[in-house]
């Protein structure tokens, strides 16, 4: 007996976990809340409400997202210094950390589990890393704009067959990096697709990429299954001539809603919500919102539509039923109501309170708040069904 308990803990030693603070576990139930004012993340058990560990040192946060291992052990944080962090929420301890860029914005996984991607603003382009220990893979630059600068790369998502998709911002392109053979990356450039692309989405389905565009009006979309028709223009129409109000806060198109087969999107400038048929990309109608949607999310199963707002309406959540298409809902949880995420199967809703230093546990049936829990400045909740999900 003594014998085998030797083996067992060097086994433990030898793969690199600390068996006494590790948990032993499935990860199907956990995930993680981004604290931006504090460069940390909380580990949570979203089926029992509760934190299991809270990680120090990862930098600068304000704009943080994250993406998962095919196992769901291991989340990859993408902090705005450029810091690429990779944490493990079985044992609440940062595995590996590199500083790879001046001022990042967001980042992906390949379809394999295997690549990191991560999108700088400084220096521009786009790095590829080991998801094992984070090495460099790929560095890929991107345009430049003068001789001192290249283009920010922004709209950063992970494809089918192995590709990463990204726009760049200062130039009106949109790339496709193709990370089969990882020494030798093929990249297909698509270019003039349009004014100052400021984020980008990929549909469920990794079919469709779309890309919005901040200097004119209109969206540049995408078909991977057809890359060489090129990006075609869609609701371009939509806002011409109308009078916009100012933007406080640029949407977020990854929390842009699929439910059926419409879109419900954010107007930029507006207090709407915009539905569209998807195929033709047709409007369908306007919903009219308490504020400027920033987050327009829809519950799993595409009944409800969760929206959040731009300053200075972000005390405000708004559910909008999508066979109805009416707001059936107001919920005033707070000031800094800016995340939400849901429970796999929709059942709950988690929202980061900023100013109340708390994230708050909606039921999505009753629409009623049934927990709190305490967090410090929190922002993005990421849950660990994101990955198995295309392009979260």
């Amino acid at each position: 007996m003594r014998l085998i308990r030797y083996l067992l803990s060097a086994l433990l030693l030898y793969s690199g976990q600390a068996s006494a603070d590790c948990l032993t576990r499935g990860t199907g139930d956990m995930g993680i809340v981004i604290e931006r004012a504090d460069g940390s993340v909380q580990v949570l058990d979203r089926r029992a409400h509760k934190s299991l560990f809270r990680i120090e040192g990862l930098g600068d946060l304000s704009h943080a997202s994250a993406v998962y291992s095919p196992d769901e052990r291991y989340a990859y944080i993408f902090g705005r210094d450029g810091g690429l962090t990779r944490i493990d929420i079985l044992c609440g301890s940062i595995t590996h950390r590199i500083v790879q860029g001046g001022n990042s914005i967001g980042g992906a996984i390949s379809q394999d589990g295997n690549l990191i991607a991560v999108s700088n603003y400084e220096p521009g382009g786009v790095k590829i890393f080991s998801a094992s220990d984070l090495s460099l893979v790929a560095d890929i630059p991107s345009t430049p704009v003068n001789s001192e600068k290249r283009s920010k790369t922004v709209g950063l998502v992970d494809a089918t067959d192995q590709r990463f998709v990204f726009s760049l911002y200062d130039t009106g392109e949109t790339w496709i990096v193709d990370m089969t053979d990882p020494a030798n990356p093929a990249i297909q450039k698509h270019t003039q697709i349009g004014q100052l692309p400021y984020d980008g989405l990929i549909t469920r389905d990794g079919r469709y990429y779309i890309a919005g565009l901040f200097g004119q009006d209109g969206l540049a979309l995408l078909d991977l299954w057809h890359p060489e028709q090129g990006t075609r223009l869609i609701l371009k129409d939509y806002g011409k001539g109308e009078q916009k109000l100012p933007v406080y806060k640029m949407p977020h198109l990854e929390g842009w809603a699929m439910a059926g087969n419409r879109a419900f999107l954010p107007g930029v400038g507006h207090h709407q919500v915009l539905v569209v048929e998807r195929g033709e990309w047709n409007p369908v109608t306007k919903i009219p919102v308490h504020g400027q949607p920033v987050f327009v999310m829809a519950r799993p199963d595409g009944r409800q539509i969760w929206v959040n707002f731009a300053f200075p309406d972000n005390d405000t959540i708004q559910v909008i039923d999508t066979e109805s298409l009416q707001v059936i809902k107001t919920l005033k949880p707070g000031k800094g109501a800016l995340h939400m995420e849901f429970a796999p199967r929709g059942e709950e809703v988690w929202i980061s309170i900023r100013d109340k230093n708390e994230l708050q546990v909606y039921d999505t049936r009753s629409l009623e708040l049934i927990h709190t829990l305490p967090a410090a400045n929190p922002s993005g909740i990421f849950f660990t069904s994101r990955a198995h999900t295309t392009g979260l």
